[in-house]
């Protein structure tokens, strides 16, 4: 009988929190949405459209094939002198 009282509340609790949660995004939502609203109707913000989905920012420069090759030769130097370590015991 413990048990089934101790599974009811855990549930009740998780129903609970989804609740608040989903209540709090939309509440967040509206809120948001009304301080943009008040912001057009006096000037200071230009209605403006989500960037479309799928979008990404501008690839950012990565290292070089150079770069790559010079640290697989340098891991893979650390592995040999690591294994010849090993084999030295």
């Amino acid at each position: 009988m413990e048990a089934v009282r101790n599974v009811l509340k855990w549930v009740l609790v998780a129903l609970v929190t989804g609740f608040v949660g989903y209540v709090g995004r939309f509440g967040a939502q509206w809120l948001i949405e009304r301080a943009r609203a008040r912001r057009r109707a006096a000037g200071e913000l230009s209605p403006q459209r989500p960037p479309p989905r799928g979008s990404s920012p501008a690839p950012r420069p990565g290292p070089t094939d150079e770069q790559k090759a010079e640290k697989k030769r340098a891991k893979a130097q650390a592995k040999a002198a690591k294994k010849g370590a090993k084999g030295q015991r």
